[in-house]
């Protein structure tokens, strides 16, 4: 199973959507648009678990850059989760610099 990461997606999409558009490259086991916990609100992002690895290397290649109800579409595979919730590679620059050196 292959945990993909979908930007750029338009803030009125639902997850039956973001399901409907990656089941034509193959089955979704689950389809997940994130939402802002105070308002409700998408923040324009989602994530997309296939249950075949080269179904979802070819969505992968099919719908990233292409457009989706007037967006660019982001798609690739997903970072793993690190400790305190953030992805890997994701930059706190708070931790990066060296705020006590004056």
């Amino acid at each position: 199973m292959k945990k993909l990461y979908v930007g750029g997606l338009p803030f009125k999409t639902g997850d039956d959507e973001l399901n409907t558009l990656f089941t034509s490259y193959g089955k979704v086991a689950s389809a997940k648009v994130i939402k802002d916990k105070f308002s409700g609100r998408s923040r324009g992002f989602g994530f997309v678990e296939m249950e075949d690895d080269n179904e979802a290397t070819n969505a992968i290649t099919k719908l990233n850059g292409s457009e989706y109800e007037g967006r660019k579409l982001i798609v690739n595979e997903a970072r793993p989760m690190t400790e305190g919730g953030r992805r890997s590679g994701n930059r706190n620059w708070g931790e990066k610099r060296n705020f006590n050196k004056w």
